[in-house]
């Protein structure tokens, strides 16, 4: 047909008297510009079949791998292949008396080409990426990183192809010298390669996925995490700043994950109240008697009093000496008390360990520790309820006869003088 055209042309020219030389350079001109129009069409109709195909096959079906691949253009970008394709085997036929242009156009074409297949590649990956999100399997295996990775190998391998076009060599020999600059390449690389180990391991092992709630106090870091990538790990902290961490540093230094505390459904509360150690002492009748009015341990104080009565009674022990036999004190029964309270609490669990403690006595009084969890796991909120709950504790100790211990003591002792 383009043969034709060109005889046409020719004696076109000859008609109107046109010089030859101008007509060697016009009629191949002319002849290009229709082959790139013509290309063009093609390429407009071609992408707008294909799209309108693959767009009601899109709306027809009910998975939703295709509509990722529609998102992120995987066919429209194919679809520029066909330009390459038409103008590769059209442009010779206009270019037949120039073969050093058209050596050239043609190389150009090649590398178009390689180009336009790397971004459908990575457009696939990108795709890949995002039907991977919709399943739950997602939060614990992210392949982000593994996403990264492919698309770098891509980026490499078709630089690669593009460099031994230019230079007209094979692909495989450009590899094989690679070998190298592999100290250099490892050099350029480090921070991937170390990345990529990190997160084979940190996924292998199942230790971290983006949601977590880390700490890791030598990056200064407090927050959940929000991405995973092949270099970097992305944390909001709860003042709302980003931090960025290696990913190698996750996997080289300790951090703390919580996923465990939010996974089982509780929240620990661990603190204690240093008790004045002066304030402890037996209990009086006027204090039993008093205690019984308490609601959660009034049975508590009567049970027990019988029990230790018994037991005395029993063993023939004087009770009119305050050391002999078995006694309750008030620290005994404010620890009852507290049990009973907590156990009480609508927002404490009482199927993870529920502990009321002594810790060993210091110089700062008795610490007794409260080592509960929250089935509220917010932070907001379980801070609240701890806050509650220590408000009350606070507020309820005097009524057992006991300080809480505050440094300088609030107990007076007067100067001795001579």
């Amino acid at each position: 047909m383009f043969k034709t055209i060109d005889s046409l042309l020719q004696e076109l020219f000859e008609l109107t008297g046109i010089p030859v030389a101008y007509a060697d350079i016009f009629i191949p001109g002319v002849m290009l510009i229709a082959i790139l129009l013509l290309s063009y069409l093609l390429f407009v109709i071609t992408r707008k079949i294909l799209l309108t195909i693959v767009t009601r096959i899109v709306m027809r079906t009910q998975s939703h791998w295709d509509d990722a691949l529609m998102e992120h253009r995987v066919f429209a970008r194919a679809a520029y292949l066909v330009l390459a394709y038409v103008l590769y085997k059209l442009i010779p036929y206009a270019l037949d008396d120039y073969p050093d242009l058209s050596s050239f156009l043609l190389l150009a074409l090649r590398i178009y080409s390689l180009v336009v297949v790397m971004l459908v590649l990575t457009a696939l990956l990108d795709a890949i990426l995002s039907i991977y999100t919709t399943y739950g399997v997602s939060r614990s295996k992210p392949i982000k990183g593994y996403i990264q990775l492919g698309k770098i190998l891509i980026y490499i391998f078709i630089t690669i192809w593009v460099i031994s076009v230019l230079i007209g060599q094979n692909p495989l020999i450009l590899i094989g010298g690679l070998g190298a600059f592999s100290a250099i390449l490892l050099l350029i690389f480090k921070d991937t390669i170390l990345g990529l180990v990190a997160g084979v391991q940190l996924s292998a092992n199942d230790m971290l996925r983006p949601g977590d709630w880390i700490t890791m106090q030598k990056y200064d870091t407090d927050g959940t995490v929000t991405d995973i990538t092949l270099t970097t790990i992305k944390v909001q902290n709860w003042d709302k700043t980003i931090s960025t961490i290696p990913a190698y540093s996750l996997f080289t230094e300790s951090f703390k994950n919580w996923r465990g505390m939010e996974e089982s459904g509780g929240r620990r509360i661990k603190r204690s109240i240093n008790i004045d150690i002066n304030s402890i002492r037996f209990c009086t009748r006027e204090m039993l008697e008093k205690y019984k009015q308490i609601r959660y341990i009034n049975e508590y104080v009567q049970s027990k009093e019988v029990e230790i009565q018994q037991y005395n009674l029993e063993r023939n022990i004087d009770t009119r000496v305050m050391v002999n036999g078995r006694r309750q004190t008030n620290i005994g029964v404010f620890r009852a008390y507290l049990s009973a309270f907590l156990m009480n609490h609508p927002d404490v669990h009482k199927e993870m360990t529920f502990l009321i403690r002594h810790l060993q006595p210091t110089e700062k009084g008795l610490p007794i520790e409260i080592y509960v969890f929250s089935k509220v796991q917010a932070w907001s909120e379980y801070e609240a309820i701890q806050a509650d709950i220590f408000d009350h504790i606070l507020a309820i100790i005097p009524e057992f006869d006991l300080k809480v211990f505050q440094y300088p003591t609030n107990t007076y002792t007067p100067a001795i003088s001579n």
